[in-house]
């Protein structure tokens, strides 16, 4: 049964290497019975288009001259994909057709859509024995045995039962795009760029699962590319709007291409066979996607009012010139947009009934929303008036506005149209886990964030998470009352249940804001990527992660061009992440990295003075919410101990947590049992701190918990998180009670270490600290 059915077009065919790179993608993305199906290589069908007026305008000279260059580009393929012995059987067999076409041209019996035919015959013929080459059972099919027309309309019955009599699960079938034939067996044509047309025809025919439009381009954009650096590659567009674009003449996808889809479930995609790696765009039914925002920009148009335009007349000229052409209604009357070269082919078909309003047109044509159409099209307009864009037409018809022009829109002027009209229109759904303390305080500073940043972006939170429920709306959460939304509409979630539900929403970016604590939340992160998610952590698990479970976490957020920003995880709202990779990136080398990263042991260490046991300290700080909930945890150093193999991963050492040697800051018994059978024994901790406290007053140093990693000159790595005793006036014997400090020593930075000192705990700082992740991952984006 054929699953995929792949169109490769002739940019996609335009060299030898081309065909080797289609051939590998085929060897990669096929399997037996699929189907692919090819344009004309290259210009090829531009020079039988040339061949055949040099035909009309009896050209002898030229004609020859002509017929010479098509039989030296396809030898030139034919010598540089096989060897000598192939070549020439191939080169054999072209001879013979071309010179097939010079006998009939001599006997002006010559027939234009036989004579374009070619093009594609040859592209199957070619990549089917090169895929022979390669091992690969394949076969090229004359799509003329495939579809036939009567009366210029397609025998779906008989066509369908063509198809799977030929199409088999034995092998690949490489099938000529572009042509078809008549029931009396001549060859007919679906038009310029019909072998998109074809490729979907054959898959409904086949009952194929999906489509692939290989082209030159990545997917469906919102402007072109090559004009505009900071054009939008949609994941998804929907059916309707990219219908709507191809009439209006964009080029990566055509106006026929979409029809055989119609109440099918069969997928389309559009990719690039030069970036086959890269995800490309799934056009999808209506109600699949959100309605995107896009500028296409046309030349050499002429605008045509029709009277009396009768029902499938549009069509009938369409395929007349083999160009889509765009018909809508203003003010009761009928207009066409005709490529200006057509003109005359159309107007004589009319008969009189066309008249030419405006000729030689440039300009654009804004698709978008309906909702925003009207807004958009008055911030066009004033861009054009102040870019000195001479307007001579205009039309809006609620999905889209149409701006015909004198001059050509230009790359600059396109730039700021897309900036104005486009890039404000950005989204990233926002998904946030965890409303503990901090996680509470971030939702509360999201509404004065979310509006600052929704000045240039289209920010909304789409869901909150907590262990057991979700809130989840994909048109984005009342985040002034999400407290009441969530009473009335949180539901209890299984992760696959959460999944399922980002794979869903179709914005353009996701990003996945992790505030809990939760080792299993943490796991989730390659699914998250999987879905095109972005990440934000303030949990340091999937930072402290083994080191083959986290290195392939960096190669997939790599592979999909995702970011991951963790600053929180280490040091609350402290730049300590940015500082590193700053100095990296200038080119430093670090050497060194000493200090005290637990609010917690820095507040307790630095408030001691012997006055009241260490226990008592402990107790207190648990009182006021400085410590986990089982105080142990912090005095474990464990908490240390990960956020030191993050930094040390932030210097790109492949370390594991069991690579840090770790001395609690307790005894090791008093970690076994619960918290009360700790309290029972809470003396042997005072004496355990009151040693060590005695000992570093004696050397008139100052007793601190602190992390410590070095590289030698060697490269070799010693890491540690313990006991410490700080020499006095040091800035880590002076450390204000509950900050962190991280001393830096580097390179640049050697006998005077860089040092960064702040907060290291609460719940505004590290909100804080996540919001300027969040704003960072939209710069990054822009």
């Amino acid at each position: 049964m054929t699953k995929v059915v792949h169109k490769f077009g002739g940019s996609s065919l335009s060299s030898a290497a081309r065909y080797q790179a289609v051939a590998n993608i085929i060897l990669g993305q096929c399997q037996a019975g699929d189907c692919v199906v090819v344009s004309a290589a290259g210009k090829t069908t531009n020079t039988l288009v040339k061949l055949w007026q040099s035909y009309v305008q009896k050209d002898d000279n030229g004609f020859n001259d002509i017929l010479l260059q098509v039989e030296n580009h396809q030898n030139q393929l034919l010598s540089e994909l096989f060897d000598s012995q192939q070549a020439n059987a191939l080169s054999s067999q072209l001879k013979d057709e071309l010179q097939s076409i010079a006998k009939a041209a001599k006997g002006d019996s010559l027939h234009e859509a036989t004579l374009l035919a070619h093009g594609e015959i040859w592209s199957a013929r070619l990549l089917a024995r090169l895929l022979s080459t390669l091992n690969v059972e394949s076969q090229d099919v004359d799509a003329r045995t495939l579809f036939t027309q009567h009366q210029g309309q397609l025998l779906h019955a008989q066509n369908k039962q063509a198809c799977l009599a030929q199409i088999k699960a034995d092998k690949i079938y490489v099938v000529t795009g572009f042509i078809a034939s008549d029931c009396d067996g001549k060859t007919i044509t679906l038009g310029r760029n019909g072998s998109d047309y074809s490729a979907t025809l054959l898959a409904n025919y086949v009952d194929a699962k999906a489509v692939s439009i290989w082209t030159d381009t990545q997917g469906v954009f919102s402007t072109d590319p090559r004009k505009v650096s900071s054009a939008i590659k949609y994941p998804k567009v929907c059916r309707v709007q990219a219908n709507l674009l191809a009439r209006l003449g964009n080029p990566v996808l055509h106006a026929k291409t979409l029809s055989p889809l119609k109440d099918t479930n069969i997928k389309l995609q559009v990719r690039s066979s030069f970036d086959p790696e890269v995800v490309g765009t799934e056009i999808v039914k209506q109600g699949y996607s959100k309605d995107k925002r896009f500028i296409t920009t046309f030349d050499e148009l002429d605008l045509i009012r029709v009277e009396g335009l009768a029902v499938g007349e549009v069509r009938t000229l369409s395929q007349l010139i083999q160009h889509s052409i765009h018909h809508f209604n203003k003010g009761g009357e009928d207009y066409l947009l005709v490529p200006s070269k057509d003109t005359h082919a159309v107007a004589s078909h009319l008969a009189g009934r066309g008249n030419i309003v405006e000729s030689h047109l440039r300009g654009l044509a804004i698709v978008s929303p309906s909702h925003e159409t009207a807004h958009l099209t008055q911030q066009a307009a004033t861009v054009l008036e102040q870019q000195d864009v001479v307007v001579r037409f205009t039309h809006s018809d609620g999905s889209y506005a149409l701006f015909l022009t004198d001059q050509s829109i230009d790359s600059d002027v396109l730039a700021i149209l897309h900036d104005k009209l486009v890039n404000k229109g950005r989204e990233l759904a926002v998904i946030i886990a965890g409303l503990g303390n901090v996680g509470e305080v971030f939702v509360e500073q999201c509404q004065k964030q979310v509006e600052k940043l929704q000045a240039t972006f289209d920010l909304k939170v789409v869901a909150l998470v907590r262990s057991k429920e979700m809130l989840f709306c994909p048109s984005g959460i009342n985040i002034g009352s999400w407290q009441q939304q969530w009473r009335s509409e949180a539901q209890a979630y299984q992760p696959e249940d959460l999944l399922e539900r980002i794979g869903e929403l179709d914005y353009e970016n996701k990003v996945v804001i992790d505030i809990t604590a939760s080792d299993a939340f943490s796991n989730m992160y390659p699914s998250f990527v999987a879905h095109d998610c972005h990440l934000i952590s303030a949990n340091k698990y999937a930072g402290t992660a083994e080191q083959t479970w986290y290195g392939k976490l960096l190669e997939q957020l790599q592979e999909r061009n995702l970011h991951w920003r963790y600053n929180t995880s280490v040091g609350a709202g402290l730049p300590i992440n940015f500082a590193l990779a700053d100095l990296q990136n200038s080119g430093d080398t670090v050497t060194r990295i000493e200090g005290v990263f637990s609010g917690t042991l820095s507040w307790l260490c630095s408030s001691f003075d012997g006055s009241k046991a260490f226990s008592e300290l402990v107790l207190e700080a648990q009182s006021m919410g400085y410590t986990e909930p089982d105080p142990r945890e912090d005095l474990s150093g464990r908490d240390m101990q990960r956020k030191l193999l993050i930094l040390a991963r932030d210097l790109g050492l492949q370390l594991d947590v069991d690579d840090i040697a770790l001395e609690p800051l307790m005894p090791v018994h008093l970690a076994d049992g619960n918290w009360d059978s700790f309290l029972a024994k809470r003396e042997a901790l005072d004496e355990f701190y009151q040693s060590r406290y005695e000992q570093a007053q004696s050397q008139g140093k100052a007793l601190r918990y602190t992390g410590a990693l070095e590289v030698d000159a060697q490269g070799k790595v010693s890491a540690k998180v313990g006991i410490a005793y700080a020499e006095a006036g040091s800035a880590i014997a002076n450390l204000t009670p509950g900050d962190n400090i991280f001393v830096i020593t580097s390179q640049w930075y050697e006998s005077n270490p860089l040092v960064i000192q702040g907060p290291g705990a609460g719940k505004e700082v590290t909100a804080a600290g996540i919001h300027s992740d969040l704003y960072w991952l939209t710069q990054k984006l822009k």
